[in-house]
C-alpha cells in the first residue's frame, strides 16, 4: 500500500496543477496493448498479426508512435508466444523506440498495468493504445497528448451522428439521450504518470474491472478530456475491418501522392 499511497498523494497534487500546464518537453511512454486473440476474426492468426498492405496490423500501430517525435519510448504488451516476433519487427522496421515487450495478463486491464509497470521512471505521461487501432495518426496522438498535458488526462474519441436510445433488458427504448453529450471512447488514452498509477493501483486493490482506462481515472474522481479524432481511427475487430483499413490506407497514399 505504500506505493499506492505515494501515488494517490501525487495524483491529488495533479488536480491543482494540471490545468494550464502546456509545456511540450515531456517524456511520454506509449504502452501498446497487443494481447488480442482471433475469436471474432476467425482463423488462427491473431488480429494484431493479420497482414495489412503486406505489414502486420501491429506494425502499422507501432510505426505511428515511432514516427511521433513526442513519444519517447514504446512498450508492447504481447501474447507470450508472440513476444519473440517484436525483436524481428524492431530490426526490420526501424522501431528504435520499442524498448521492451512484456507478457500480458488475463484481462486487458491487467495487461495495461503490466505495460505501465515496464515504463521508464522518467515518464511524465503514459499513452495506452490498442494495437488493433492501426490507423491512428501522428497528428491525433499529438492532439490527445496536448490535451493530457493541459488537463492531466485525455482520450481519443468520436462523436455520434445517430440518435442515441437507452434500452431495457428486453431491447425496448426507454429514453433518448442528447447525442451532443455522447462520445465514443477510442485510444490512445493518455494520463499523467502519477494519476494513472493511482487510478490503476486503486482499482487493482479494490478488485474493480474497467472496460477502458478512462474509467479508472473517472472512478477516483478525475474528469478525462475527450478529444475528437479522425473517424478513420477504427479498431480491427471483425473480418471486414481489414478491407475497410485497406481502403483507408489506399486513400491516404493517394492523397499524399496528389498533395
Amino acid at each position: 500500500m505504500g506505493k499506492l499511497s505515494e501515488f494517490l498523494t501525487a495524483a491529488a497534487d495533479i488536480l491543482h496543477t494540471a490545468a494550464g500546464n502546456t509545456k511540450l518537453n515531456k517524456f511520454t511512454s506509449a504502452v501498446i496493448v497487443a494481447g488480442g486473440s482471433s475469436l471474432r476474426m476467425g482463423g488462427d492468426t491473431t488480429k494484431q498479426m493479420m497482414m495489412l498492405r503486406g505489414i502486420p496490423v501491429v506494425v502499422h500501430t507501432l510505426l505511428a508512435f515511432q514516427n511521433c517525435e513526442r513519444i519517447s519510448e514504446i512498450i508492447v504488451v504481447a501474447k507470450k508466444d508472440e513476444i519473440p516476433l517484436y525483436t524481428e519487427f524492431a530490426e526490420k522496421y526501424g522501431l528504435i523506440k520499442l524498448v521492451k515487450t512484456v507478457e500480458g495478463g488475463e484481462t486487458r486491464q491487467q495487461s495495461a498495468l503490466s505495460g505501465f509497470d515496464a515504463t521508464s521512471p522518467k515518464a511524465d505521461y503514459v499513452a495506452i493504445h490498442d494495437a488493433a487501432r492501426c490507423l491512428i495518426t501522428r497528428d491525433d496522438i499529438e492532439k490527445v497528448l496536448d490535451a493530457a498535458i493541459k488537463y492531466g488526462a485525455a482520450s481519443a474519441s468520436k462523436s455520434v451522428v445517430d440518435t442515441v436510445k437507452i434500452v431495457d433488458s428486453r431491447g425496448f427504448a426507454i429514453r433518448t439521450e442528447d447525442r451532443n453529450c455522447v462520445k465514443l471512447a477510442q485510444t490512445p488514452q493518455i494520463f499523467s504518470r502519477n494519476l494513472y498509477c493511482a487510478a490503476a493501483y486503486t482499482a487493482r486493490e479494490e478488485g474493480f474491472e474497467a472496460t477502458d482506462d478512462n474509467m479508472l481515472a473517472e472512478r477516483i474522481g478525475y474528469n478525462v478530456k475527450m478529444v475528437e479524432c479522425s473517424r478513420d481511427n477504427i479498431k480491427i475487430t471483425l473480418p471486414d475491418d481489414i478491407q475497410k483499413a485497406e481502403k483507408i490506407l489506399s486513400e491516404r497514399i493517394s492523397e499524399e501522392v496528389n498533395a
